[in-house]
């Protein structure tokens, strides 16, 4: 059965909304080979409309000699939302309704693992049905004062084992975290 890890970018006060205006000063060689092997260890996306527009209207132009733009423009990727009529990325599938049943079914199909990037409402929403098997965190040391978060306030307590952790000379962490027994 294949993983959904949600990756995402978070400040020290755990804001992850907009990290292109607060992460960009850290990038680094070496947080830069943990993203590419990151992208290259899985074969699908998942992602929230929000965060698709958003990449949809960025990565189709992009390129670079690593490979990762390549990468993210061949994979099939998936979007939840009930309000997008058309999806234009390569290879996107839109999931409009019983959103659930359908990553479920994604999880039983065999290949690599799937990765969700931002996608905050989504992941919380997964989160509920015990779909979520990783939260990759790479938490960048600034404090952002305000913007959302990757859970909504008041969600009901969701416990999680720490995995791995890496940590940069920059001063960016890796934490990786696994849904505990005790969500199911």
């Amino acid at each position: 059965m294949r993983k959904i890890i949600a990756t995402e970018f978070v400040s020290v006060d755990g804001v992850m909304e907009s990290p292109h205006e607060w992460s960009v000063s850290f990038r680094s060689d070496e947080s830069g080979q943990f993203k590419l092997a990151e992208l290259f260890a899985v074969d699908a996306l998942l992602l929230g409309r929000v965060t698709y527009e958003g990449f949809a209207a960025a990565w189709p132009s992009q390129t670079d000699e690593a490979g990762y733009a390549d990468r993210m423009n061949s994979l099939p990727k998936y979007v939840v939302s009930t309000t997008l009529e058309s999806a234009d990325w390569n290879n996107t599938t839109i999931i409009k309704s019983d959103v659930a049943a359908e990553v479920a079914k994604l999880k039983d199909e065999p290949g690599q693992d799937i990765l969700i990037f931002g996608s905050a409402e989504l992941v919380d929403a997964l989160a509920d049905h015990g779909l979520i098997d990783e939260y990759r965190l790479m938490t960048f040391p600034v404090v952002v004062g305000s913007g959302k978060r990757m859970f909504k306030e008041g969600r009901s307590k969701l416990t999680l084992e720490l995995g791995k952790t890496a940590t940069f000379p920059n001063g960016v962490t890796v934490a990786s975290y696994h849904s505990s027994a005790e969500n199911a």
